[in-house]
């Protein structure tokens, strides 16, 4: 069975294909998704322009938003092709730009219908079709509402359940709100583990640390992080250190510093984002993914500082990178 035990999180103007070439660098094991793509942007759009990545990033998923099962089928079909290796339903967005649209979060209030659209997209492709989805909706926190989701879709062939363990409040609440307000209920997250046993579930929400993410990577099938990934990269590298220690029987301290390893991402990423500049991706799209990266250590605002600074990225290219780290490391 494919690997679910560190995921980096679908986020909306995150997680494009240049953050994710740097999660790949820090993190080789992990498990990466792109930002939710609605059906509409790949059938009516530029699919290129959506589903485009680098080879380097497998293994990569492709989020759909979407609630029509012929039109999900489509976009599967497409990011199949494409050589997604999952494609994933987004059940847990909570806007309201994303409810207009009736999917995301609010399909969890017709688990038929989302049995309906896995089905659909199974029958289209066969790489895993999986669902990312909350705990209820609203203020109901009965177990059995996310239980009887999770039954229904597991009838229709779903194996892969993506758990935000938070409710999502539809109204009245930001996005931002949702992915901090609502309670975080892990117990309800442990029962549908128990209550599933065949099926694979990976925790999201509230994991902002390396111990935390490992506490409950070691308890469940896996763990998904979203902001905690973009506000402090270095907890992948801590989490996939830990991942590399179990294939190789040693101990890692999450805590160590690895300056080989930092500065073999730096590389790494300084030559994708000379070939990327030379196609003529702006730098400040570039480095978005690497603002974080010094989060906790010395220099890490002077590092966010020289990386936002919208004059030094257009004069400088990606040679910034580097005067950036030189810095860093005189510091």
């Amino acid at each position: 069975m494919a690997d679910w035990r560190l995921c980096v999180a679908p986020m909306i103007d995150v997680t494009d294909r240049h953050c994710r070439y740097f999660h790949r660098l820090l993190a080789p094991q992990a498990r990466l998704y792109t930002e939710m793509i609605t059906t509409g942007a790949l059938l009516r759009g530029d699919a290129e322009r959506h589903l485009d990545y680098d080879a380097a990033e497998h293994p990569v998923a492709l989020q759909l938003g979407g609630s029509e099962p012929d039109a999900l089928a489509q976009a599967a079909r497409l990011g199949a092709r494409w050589g997604y290796d999952e494609i994933n339903l987004n059940c847990g967005c909570p806007s309201e730009r994303v409810q207009r649209g009736a999917f995301g979060a609010c399909l969890m209030a017709e688990p038929q219908l989302v049995a309906d659209c896995v089905r659909a997209m199974q029958d289209a492709v066969s790489v895993p079709v999986t669902v990312k989805h909350r705990l209820g909706l609203d203020y109901d926190e009965s177990y059995d509402f996310v239980r009887d989701f999770v039954g229904v879709l597991f009838e229709a062939g779903c194996r892969v359940f993506i758990v935000h363990a938070r409710n999502a409040v539809l109204k009245g609440l930001s996005p931002k709100d949702n992915r901090e307000k609502p309670p975080l209920r892990y117990a309800e997250v442990l029962r549908l583990r128990q209550d599933f046993p065949d099926a694979v579930i990976v925790l999201n929400g509230g994991l902002a640390n390396g111990p935390n993410s490992l506490a409950w990577m070691q308890d469940l099938d896996g763990v998904m992080l979203g902001r905690a990934a973009w506000h402090h990269p270095d907890i992948l590298a801590q989490l996939n250190r830990h991942l590399t220690a179990q294939a190789t029987n040693w101990s890692p301290d999450l805590a160590a510093e690895q300056p080989d390893v930092d500065q073999a991402v730096l590389d790494g990423f300084m030559a994708y984002a000379e070939d990327q500049y030379a196609r003529g991706v702006p730098m400040h799209i570039l480095v978005r993914g690497l603002l974080g990266w010094r989060m906790g250590k010395p220099g890490a605002r002077q590092w966010r500082r020289q990386l936002s600074d919208p004059a030094a990225l257009r004069a400088g290219g990606p040679a910034l990178l580097r005067r950036a780290w030189d810095t860093l490391q005189a510091g």
